[in-house]
């Protein structure tokens, strides 16, 4: 098989197929000559305003294709890694704007037709959410994704659409603006779909709504990704999500290959008023979360009084790896990032396992006036 490149996936030492350097190339002198270039590079390219921490990532980037150059990577994986990263970083440059704005992604069906129930709850939902002042990001194709953008209007959409050997057009509602951003992987463009949102919704759709569906759900209870609302939004009186959930109850749950609790992970409606307080419920209090070594910072509007903290250890002390659930103070990490530090803050060694419960907690924060 031939690659993009022009080489061959031959067996090695192969036409066409690299044969990479033994260890002694790889030497430690070698590995300090390239962090050494990759450092002056970094000097002559970054502002001075640039963090340490920002010139620490750079130098590490550099220094992986500095690696990769020495190592004499195929063309192909250099073509893919090229690729990846150009379409990512215009991505950021898109997104970049609009950081501090609150954002729903909105999954769904590209072949639903705009007279489809399925269409009007998404348009109806996105509406909502945008006249509460969130953003709605979808795939900017047709279906559900076109509807999504209706509902919100062009100025609070964010599209990130995805080129196909049959070509997807972005949709009238987001095509030639400047918030759309066209990507060749699936993966690049899933990762900015869960990214930069604050909540989710899924409607009823085919093996790509799924799939998203199911990656999201695994990025949560795996805390991949910061916890935040999933809502699987259904047509009035629609039998998909039950069904869907009727296979993770007698078909997943008994074989132990999730718990129950990871339903506290999403909540499945048919009404678009519900959907849109569930969205907006999860920020009513928690506000965010941040690792601080093997401490978890949970910040907030409004902390617990004694007693209420008091509750709160008795109901999660089973999430609490050691020590106790208390509140604290802004920690030196969060200082020196000027990160919320007018916010409250609850922190507790997290046992990794529990995601879906913490997702109980939060929504136990939210109850607290």
């Amino acid at each position: 098989m031939t690659d993009p490149g022009g080489g061959t996936k031959s067996g090695a030492g192969g036409p066409g197929r690299h044969v990479p350097p033994g260890p002694a190339a790889d030497s430690g002198a070698e590995r300090v000559a390239l962090e050494a270039m990759a450092s002056r590079l970094v000097d002559e390219l970054v502002s001075g305003t640039a963090s340490s921490t920002q010139r620490r990532l750079y130098r590490s980037m550099l220094g992986t294709v500095g690696g990769m150059a020495a190592e004499g990577t195929d063309v192909i994986d250099l073509k893919l890694a090229d690729s990846a990263l150009a379409e990512m970083a215009a991505a950021f440059r898109i997104f970049r704007p609009y950081r501090r704005a609150r954002k729903v992604t909105i999954f769904g069906s590209a072949r639903t037709e705009p007279d489809h129930p399925a269409y009007f709850q998404a348009r109806d939902l996105a509406a909502t959410l945008a006249a509460a002042g969130w953003m709605v990001v979808t795939g900017a194709g047709p279906g559900i994704m076109a509807a999504g953008m209706e509902g919100a209007g062009r100025d609070l959409s964010i599209g990130v659409n995805i080129r196909l050997p049959l070509e997807q057009e972005a949709n009238p509602f987001i095509a030639q603006d400047p918030k759309l951003v066209e990507m060749r992987y699936f993966f690049t463009r899933k990762l900015m779909l869960v990214k930069e949102s604050d909540g989710y919704v899924v409607l009823p759709g085919g093996f790509g709504t799924l799939d998203e569906g199911f990656e999201l759900l695994t990025l949560l209870q795996t805390g991949r990704s910061e916890p935040a609302p999933v809502v699987m939004l259904d047509i009035p009186g629609g039998g998909y999500w039950d069904g869907w959930s009727r296979f993770i109850a007698e078909q997943v749950e008994p074989r132990g290959l999730v718990s129950a609790n990871d339903r506290a992970l999403f909540m499945i409606t048919d009404d678009v008023t519900t959907a849109a307080e569930e969205l907006t419920r999860f920020y009513r209090n928690y506000q965010s979360c941040r690792w601080v070594g093997d401490l978890l910072v949970l910040r907030m509007a409004v902390a617990p009084d004694e007693d209420q903290l008091a509750d709160l250890n008795r109901r999660f002390g089973d999430i609490v790896a050691t020590g106790v659930i208390r509140q604290a103070k802004p920690f030196p990490p969060e200082r020196a990032d000027h990160d919320h530090l007018d916010l409250a803050r609850l922190a507790f060694r997290f046992d990794k396992a529990h995601y879906a419960r913490l997702r109980q907690l939060i929504d136990v924060l939210n109850e607290l006036d």
